[in-house]
């Protein structure tokens, strides 16, 4: 009877035992489980280094800006002020040096400024050709190239009227309206007609006052 007790003591310390040990083997499973979540929590802070948020800044929404207006209306107020300066009516015979080269000089500009530009002693900056222009166009041409003159700074150009070989009648009829519409440009002092080389009798030479507009 006491061998049978002895054997159901050493059995029930055995079943501890066994128990025991389950409950440690457990106990690392668990821990080994813990350990493998927290290592694949933080994979991409061991591979790329710690990191840190960016800091929420404050937005301010703006409205889209419209472009700038064109100024249309300058425009066409220009174009009306270059058309109403030059009048056709304008009798421009009274202003002209009546020579063997025609030729015209504002009221205060000596006549050596007139023998010099026959000369050639300004040098031609730039050239306008109105060569095949109905009347209307070669006036806005000619206003819009002294004004664009004018900001260049340049003193000395060119105006080609054409001699009127293809008018009805052969009448230079260009070549007496673009004169009265320079004598009527305050920004020309002067103008002679054209040397032979530089179209003579079609062309003039033109000298603007100095300074930029």
């Amino acid at each position: 009877m006491k061998s049978k007790s002895l054997q159901d003591l050493g059995a029930i310390r055995q079943q501890i035992s066994d128990a025991t040990k389950a409950a440690a083997a457990a106990e690392l499973a668990r821990r080994e489980a813990e350990r493998r979540a927290e290592a694949e929590r933080h994979l991409f802070v061991r591979a790329v280094g710690a990191v840190q948020p960016l800091p929420v800044k404050e937005r301010v929404h703006l409205p889209p800006q419209r472009g700038a207006p064109w100024p249309l209306q300058q425009d066409v107020d220009d174009q009306a002020a270059l058309v109403e300066s030059m009048s056709d009516e304008f009798d421009v015979s009274t202003l002209l040096d009546v020579d063997d080269q025609l030729s015209f000089r504002r009221p205060g500009v000596g006549t050596d400024v007139t023998r010099k530009l026959r000369k050639g002693e300004w040098s031609m900056q730039g050239q306008l050709d109105l060569h095949g222009l109905r009347s209307d166009e070669a006036r806005t041409a000619l206003g819009q190239f002294i004004r664009d003159a004018k900001r260049m700074g340049w003193r000395c150009v060119r105006v080609v009227h054409g001699k009127g070989l293809g008018s009805p009648g052969k009448e230079p009829v260009l070549k007496s309206k673009v004169q009265r519409w320079l004598v009527q440009k305050n920004e020309v002092l002067a103008f002679v007609q054209a040397k032979p080389s530089d179209g003579g009798a079609g062309a003039l030479v033109v000298l603007l006052a100095p300074g930029k507009a």
